[in-house]
């Protein structure tokens, strides 16, 4: 495979024709040695990975706990565990080309284990949400995650506003908020107002930290890592979840979780095989949605991968009111059209800027023929 070379990575290379990244971003040039069709197909890849992953995970980890699973360190772990399963691929992108001067071991230890330390957070945060509210809430809440993104993008990897940009984050906003004031009558049956709360409050804190994890490894990425080649996205998924993976583990032991776990197999509603097949597939979805996830920083930006994060909330309420029976009620609705309109509107700037990239292009191109 061709190497893939980071076009935020080498903003001197203004010979190179523009790509079709992220136009809200600062202007990033298309990835060197790359065509426009091949980078155009590994995004639609990684857009796919993500999409079906988080759709897939999700609804898993909803069906984990309707069916009697309820140790939240284990929701937590299957998030991060199936990271071996991409040593196989890292091996098969792995490039004998040499690369730049890599950057310090220690720091890019440091990296890992920091951004590791945070996905076990976040992920625990999440498995706290999910428990205690119903997939379509859950879901529609993580559309805050955007908002928070453009913030962090602003600050950590100078993010450009734009008037459609800043619609897409006030239309995002007021989805979560109405979620958030009808919160007394969207809990599940027999939960208590006070653990609809928290749910409501980790999904929320979850979806700040994500966003903040999306915009350091993008930082990461420009500033220390700065390799060429798509490994680069695996390594940081591998590394990253191995550190998740420990802190989760830990985590299962010391709260005493583990000691509980063959009694909750055991009661478990579809039997002891399908509580483990539920547990694996949903580690699998979740790597391969995190490959996504990462995939997509690395062509395009940190907002990027966010926006394509929301267009699967639309989807997955769906799908729990076919699967779980969720009440898919009026306020609900109309929340999701919000995010959907917030989502469409930030599609539209990235036409926008595409169009206006391809425009210079073609003028950069004439001067250059007449000059000729």
């Amino acid at each position: 495979m061709e190497e893939v070379q980071e076009g935020h990575l080498h903003n001197n290379d203004a010979q190179e024709p523009s790509s079709p990244k992220d136009g809200t971003v600062i202007n990033q040039p298309l990835p060197g040695r790359l065509k426009h069709w091949k980078w155009w197909l590994l995004v639609i890849i990684n857009i796919v990975f993500l999409l079906v992953g988080q759709s897939v995970a999700t609804l898993l980890g909803r069906f984990y706990y309707d069916k009697g699973g309820n140790s939240k360190w284990m929701a937590t772990l299957v998030q991060s565990a199936a990271f071996p399963l991409l040593l196989l691929p890292l091996f098969a992108f792995r490039s004998s080309t040499p690369s730049i001067t890599p950057p310090p071991v220690a720091k890019v230890a440091f990296i890992y284990i920091s951004l590791g330390l945070i996905v076990g957070g976040d992920n625990l945060m999440y498995s706290y949400g999910l428990l205690y509210l119903p997939v379509s809430t859950y879901s529609l809440i993580c559309a805050s995650q955007l908002a928070f993104n453009v913030f962090f993008s602003y600050f950590l990897n100078s993010q450009k506003f734009t008037s459609l940009i800043l619609n897409s984050v006030v239309l995002l906003t007021f989805s979560t908020i109405l979620l958030a004031v009808h919160s007394e009558s969207a809990g599940p049956t027999g939960l208590s107002k006070g653990k609809y709360v928290v749910g409501f409050l980790c999904t929320l804190g979850a979806s700040a930290t994500y966003s903040l994890l999306l915009s350091l490894i993008q930082l990461s990425f420009q500033k220390v890592l700065k390799k060429e080649t798509f490994s680069v996205v695996l390594e940081m998924q591998i590394y990253t979840s191995a550190v998740a993976t420990c802190v989760c583990v830990v985590g299962l032991f010391s709260s005493g979780e583990w000691r509980g776990l063959g009694e909750e197999m055991d009661g478990f509603a579809k039997g002891r095989v399908s509580y483990l097949m539920t547990l694996i597939w949903t580690a699998v979805a979740w790597q391969i949605a995190a490959v996504g996830v990462v995939g997509l920083i690395f062509l395009v930006s940190s907002l990027f991968s966010n926006v394509i994060s929301t267009l699967a909330l639309p989807v997955v309420p769906v799908f729990a009111v076919i699967f779980f029976h969720d009440k898919m009620d009026g306020v609900k609705i109309v929340s999701m059209m919000l995010a959907i309109w917030g989502f469409v509107s930030y599609i539209y700037q990235h036409y926008l800027d595409d169009s206006k990239s391809k425009l210079s292009r073609s003028d950069a191109n004439e001067v250059f023929n007449v000059t000729v």
